[in-house]
């Protein structure tokens, strides 16, 4: 139409006829060259941008913001971007096969006339500019590249919603925790030493502001983090959303080291570092058992306690507070997880990071040295560890070895190395002390002339050897004999000489002839030698508690590592006030069959109270169901490590270690542990 509008135009047969008319003048014009008139308006000009093209500029920067924020993990943007109504109010309706030139756009919804039919046809018969091509998004990370330094992922690239609450300290966060030390401050949350004033401990606090686009995550990363529940792990104690705040709170260990902090100095030794990925390994492995990945290990996450433990922080919410996103599967996040425990012990090992960049207080890698082992980048570095570190940390470790890629298959090659013992320490060289003359003449007016009473130290040549010493000694011993006898016969004859003196002249009284032993008598009693009795199994001995302890940590108890234990739950107090909430807890050692035991040796984890006892016939019959009152207690020690022995050897096949008093943990609470078990007869 003139006005460029479209109506709904209501035509007679004859205003039909006439269209058709004009309609094939207009086509005739088309053939002979000339252009149908048209309003300029109707009429889109070959060089100037149209509609549709703007609008497929905009659904071009539309992907390309939507990319961005798949990139930023913007869950709320990218499904508004993603959703059906989205696509159909922005982005125009496609062609159906087979349509009508007036169902090309759903905005055509009238019949044409005839002057906007040749419009279309003038239009059409101009070349159109081709839309330009959308730009090719940016390829996402491989979970199976190698983790960058800066994560493109991390704080810099995601929108910034919110900032960070601010907060000072002494401020009462759930009218329950105390800030009192910002440890750490990001654009989007902070970290907080805190206290909590209910139970008297010092925990550590996350806060991030509620509105932010990552708060959602970060609670559901701390509730699924906090059903964990293994001791190997920094415990989640609360997540809370309150008013404009979220906070994470978690345990506070204040004695323990990170690995950063124990790499400042130089690189492991190969016992720590091989005790440092075992547990490491073993921890992050029964993690993913249950489902639980960490996705951002590094080594601010993997602390030492003062017991030689290894706990990781931040399963999961440290990746949810950085808006890393979850892998896409579960092969994913078990070979990120892998790949990290690599280059843990990558740095352990050789005390440098395994990437160009420099990080951790650690110096990068140069480009020449980038998929060498361990023991390529320095001298000395223990072969298995460093051909270890190479396969879980590549793709491609070198001299063809097979990658690992889960923590389970690097948990069982961790196995297969030969133990690496620690080195047994050095004695300082012995210095024999000066020998003076006790009997040293006192000091004259002239000192001149007082002669030198210190004794010089003999000769090498002089000094006894040890021949010299065993005849001397057996000498001794002759001599010894040789007055033994002869103290011997004058006792002999003295006694004769007055049984002579008691009897008549007439009377003959027969001597009795004591025997005289010629041989020397021994200095002391052969002193028992101990012999190691074997156990069989432990159990976790709680008949008044809720549930077995720490499972999958009682064989550390008799694995002969004392680097390893088995630990209890966290109390509130330690078997106390009375009454308590329960009386003690403990192990019960599973010999296999009836042994005579004499001595039971405990390493604790501290300076723990325990009992020795052992089941008498009620016990005996269920030895794990048994009240602890069915077992006879044969001794009480308290210390780190202790010594029951036995007045007297006793038969038994159960022994009970009952833990009446647990040593104070560095979160606040109690909590106890044994590193080792044995048991001689």
């Amino acid at each position: 139409m003139a006005d460029g509008t479209k109506a709904v135009v209501d035509t007679s047969a004859a205003d039909a006829a006439a269209d058709e008319a004009a309609l094939a003048a207009a086509i005739d014009e088309l053939g002979s060259g000339k252009a149908a008139p048209a309003d300029a308006a109707d009429v889109p000009s070959a060089d100037a941008p149209s509609a549709d093209a703007a609008e497929a500029d905009d659904e071009t920067d539309d992907e390309a913001a939507a990319e961005a924020d798949l990139e930023a993990d913007n869950e709320a943007d990218l499904e508004a971007a993603e959703s059906p109504a989205a696509d159909d109010a922005d982005a125009p309706a496609e062609p159906r096969p087979g349509a009508s030139v007036g169902e090309e756009t759903s905005e055509i919804t009238a019949p044409l006339s005839v002057q906007e039919i040749a419009a279309e046809l003038a239009a059409g018969s101009a070349p159109k500019k081709p839309a330009p091509a959308p730009e090719p998004a940016a390829a996402k990370r491989r979970p199976t590249d190698p983790q960058p330094t800066v994560d493109p992922r991390d704080t810099a690239t995601l929108p910034r919603t919110l900032p960070a609450p601010m907060r000072h300290s002494g401020d009462m966060i759930g009218h329950r925790y105390r800030l009192e030390e910002c440890i750490s401050q990001t654009e989007t949350f902070s970290s907080w030493r805190a206290v909590d004033e209910k139970l008297r401990r010092a925990v550590g606090v996350h806060l991030m502001a509620s509105g932010h686009q990552r708060a959602r995550k970060v609670l559901a990363a701390a509730k699924s983090a906090a059903l964990l529940g293994d001791p190997r792990f920094v415990q989640v104690l609360d997540a809370v959303q309150e008013g404009e705040l979220v906070y994470v709170v978690r345990e506070w260990l204040p004695r323990a080291s990170d690995l950063a902090k124990l790499l400042v100095d130089g690189p492991m030794e190969p016992h720590e570092a091989y005790q440092m990925v075992r547990q490491v390994a073993d921890a992050v492995a029964a993690a993913h058992r249950r489902g639980q990945a960490h996705l951002r290990l590094t080594p601010r996450c993997v602390l030492r306690t003062d017991s030689g433990q290894y706990r990781i922080n931040g399963i999961a919410v440290d990746a949810a507070l950085r808006g890393l996103p979850a892998e896409d599967s579960d092969e994913d996040a078990q070979r990120t997880d892998t790949r990290a425990i690599g280059a843990l012990l990558f740095a352990a090992l050789t005390h440098r990071w395994p990437y160009p960049e420099d990080r951790y207080d650690l110096q990068g890698l140069p480009k020449g040295l980038q998929n060498a082992a361990p023991d390529q980048v320095r001298a000395g570095v223990h072969k298995g560890l460093s051909e270890l570190a190479a396969r879980a940390l590549f793709d491609h470790p070198p001299h063809h070895a097979e990658p690992i890629t889960t923590p389970e298959e690097l948990v069982r090659a961790i196995a297969r190395l030969p133990k690496i013992r620690q080195p047994e320490p050095e004695l300082p060289a012995f210095q024999a002390p000066p020998r003076h003359n006790t009997h040293a003449l006192p000091t004259a007016p002239n000192p001149t002339r007082v002669a030198d009473t210190t004794v010089a130290p003999l000769p090498p040549s002089s000094r006894p050897t040890a021949s010299r010493r065993t005849k001397r000694r057996l000498r001794r011993v002759i001599k010894a004999t040789a007055w033994t006898v002869a103290l011997g016969a004058i006792g002999v004859a003295s006694w004769q000489f007055v049984g002579s003196l008691r009897n008549p002249p007439g009377q003959t009284v027969a001597t009795p002839q004591p025997s005289v032993s010629t041989t020397a008598p021994s200095a002391q009693p052969t002193a028992h030698t101990p012999v190691p009795i074997q156990i069989k199994e432990a159990f976790s001995y709680n008949p008044r508690g809720d549930s077995p302890e720490s499972l999958w940590l009682l064989p550390k108890v008799f694995d002969g590592d004392p680097n390893t234990a088995w630990v209890t739950k966290t109390y509130n107090d330690p078997f106390g006030p009375k009454p308590p909430f329960k009386d003690g807890t403990g192990l019960l050692i599973d010999l296999g069959s009836a042994q005579s035991v004499s001595s039971v040796n405990v390493q604790f984890t501290g300076i723990t109270t325990a009992e020795l006892r052992v089941p008498n016939a009620q016990a005996a019959v269920s030895p794990q169901g048994a009240q602890p009152e069915a077992y006879n207690v044969l001794d009480k020690q308290s210390g780190s490590t202790v010594d029951f022995t036995l007045s007297s050897p006793t038969n038994t096949r159960y022994l009970l270690i009952w833990l009446t008093s647990l040593p104070k943990d560095t979160g606040g609470g109690y909590r106890g542990g044994v590193n080792e078990v044995k048991v001689f007869g």
